[in-house]
């Protein structure tokens, strides 16, 4: 390894993390990184070992990541996401009946419809951009309808999601500082409108029930509505997003995955799951060292900000036979969705928009083409995914 950091932020790594995050596995599997020095833990057994130890390694490695001083108060940096323990549990109980298994169902039909709609529209325009015309609207249709929320702004949830997600310890550059708390700032004041609104009138959507909802006799203040709203509709985005985008990619590029595809789509969920695992949404949990623990021989000081990289680890080969090959019939599990008390609570609808998404397009399109040799990926701590995607849509 060479003595100079490696920056995991930067566009030669984010364009393919994976072969660095080898590296990172066989020479240094434990070691300090740019962005802001922070500790990247890259092998299979150690990721897996901070995300089941809370007591350990905090969730408050969220806040320090996504709360630096530029950016001032930052809800998504204060929601449950960055919470442990009680706190963590009385809003994760609270919502979590909005993700059970009959609700999602309910969705389905809706999903499955739009799903179509959307697909219909790519044959249409013949060429379009993958990521604003389908991966996109998608899951911002789902948000909305979860939470009420007007479908006409369904183009600034993207927008402020994407501005949300790529908060850095230092700003990119003064365009990059201003635009973050500028959506910030806006997402924030129309959340609040919205509760405010529920508030008078309540309706039949979540932000209502958590209006209305109390835990042992108290009720959630505002603010933690809007502290939870935000994760909500980041997350609810940014994986949605980036999974369908990551798996219109992968399947433009290897045309006899997606003909296998078509011709068994039966085999459309453990395709999902394969590519959760092969190159996922999520590429890094974040975690406070709790006191000095030692790690693949490295000890970390208490205190210090911990990168758990699910997507190295997901590609670990002391975890899964030919890592770097993608197999349909693969039967372990990823951690994509994280662990326990902090298990992504919206998993199962992730999957399911993916499904449903992947489903019309399979069955309205023979394959798609690359129109655009260059691509640009996110910056984000977290996720990981293509800014937009250029393809050309051949009919079936």
């Amino acid at each position: 390894m060479t003595t100079q950091r490696v920056n995991i932020l930067s566009p030669e790594f984010q364009a393919n993390p994976y072969p660095g995050y080898a590296q990172l596995r066989r020479d240094a599997p434990v070691i300090q990184v740019e962005p802001a020095g922070f500790w990247a833990i890259s092998r299979y057994e150690d990721v897996a070992f901070v995300i089941k130890n809370p007591q350990l390694f905090s969730s408050q490695g969220f806040k320090a990541a996504w709360q630096p001083a530029w950016v001032g108060y930052n809800p998504l940096a204060n929601s449950m996401i960055a919470s442990d323990g009680a706190g963590h549990t009385r809003m994760r109980t609270l919502v979590s009946r909005a993700f059970n298994a009959s609700a999602i169902q309910r969705l389905e039909a809706r999903i499955r419809k739009l799903s179509h709609r959307l697909a219909d529209e790519l044959a249409q325009q013949g060429e379009a951009d993958f990521v604003s015309q389908f991966a996109m609207p998608l899951p911002a249709f789902v948000i909305g309808e979860l939470l009420g929320l007007d479908v006409s702004l369904h183009h600034r949830f993207k927008s402020w999601s994407d501005d949300f997600a790529s908060v850095t310890p230092e700003p990119l550059n003064p365009e990059h500082a201003q635009r973050t708390r500028t959506s910030i700032a806006d997402a924030t004041r129309y959340i609040t409108e919205v509760i405010e609104a529920r508030r008078r009138s309540p309706a039949d959507d979540l932000v209502s029930d958590l209006v209305r909802a109390e835990v042992e006799g108290q009720s959630l203040t505002s603010q933690e509505i809007v502290d939870f709203l935000v994760l909500l509709l980041v997350a609810g985005l940014e994986t949605t997003v980036h999974l369908l985008a990551n798996s219109l990619l992968f399947l433009a590029e290897r045309p006899a995955e997606y003909a296998r595809l078509r011709a068994d789509p039966t085999l459309v969920p453990k395709f999902i799951e394969e590519m959760l695992r092969y190159d996922a949404p999520v590429q890094t949990l974040l975690r406070i060292v709790t006191s000095d623990i030692t790690l693949s021989g490295v000890t970390i000081p208490k205190g210090e900000v911990v990168l758990a990289l699910i997507a190295s680890a997901n590609r670990d080969e002391r975890q899964y036979p030919e890592p770097d090959r993608f197999d349909l019939h693969r039967e372990q599990p990823s951690l994509s969705f994280g662990y326990g008390a902090h298990y992504c609570i919206g998993a199962q609808l992730a999957r399911l928009e993916a499904r449903c998404g992947l489903e019309a397009l399979l069955s309205r399109f023979s394959h798609f083409q690359r129109t655009s040799a260059e691509l640009t990926w996110s910056q984000a701590i977290t996720v990981r995914g293509p800014h937009s995607l250029p393809l050309r849509f051949i009919p079936a």
